[in-house]
């Protein structure tokens, strides 16, 4: 069974910082890209960040200087290491597993960065 379980969401101040994992099962990890997607109240999901397997990242503007995206092969797991959040961070986190035509979802962890 294919899986992605993302962990490490949670209520954060301004500032902070948070790193959220993705633990894969059920997949050939090391050859499938990955990325971060979130989603606010009220707007569509849209991109973080991705990883390749070969491990280039692209970042979207928002998260560029402020977020790193690394991955495990030996873990089956991606992270995603947030600095210096902010109030328009909050959002459900989603992880992503895509090899061209086949991709999985996990089911989102929340962040909240609120003082």
């Amino acid at each position: 069974q294919v899986q992605l379980v993302e962990s490490g969401g949670g209520l954060v101040q301004p500032g902070g910082s948070l790193r959220l994992s993705c633990a894969a099962s059920g997949i050939i990890f090391s050859i499938f890209n990955m990325g971060w997607y979130r989603q606010a109240p009220g707007k569509q999901r849209e991109l973080v960040a991705t990883i390749t397997m070969t491990r280039y990242t692209n970042f979207a503007d928002s998260a560029k200087g402020r977020f790193t995206i690394s991955r495990d092969n030996a873990k089956n797991t991606v992270f995603l290491q947030m600095n210096s959040l902010k109030p328009e961070d909050t959002a459900v986190y989603y992880c992503n597993a895509n090899r061209g035509d086949y991709e999985v979802w996990g089911q989102g962890t929340q962040v909240t960065v609120s003082s």
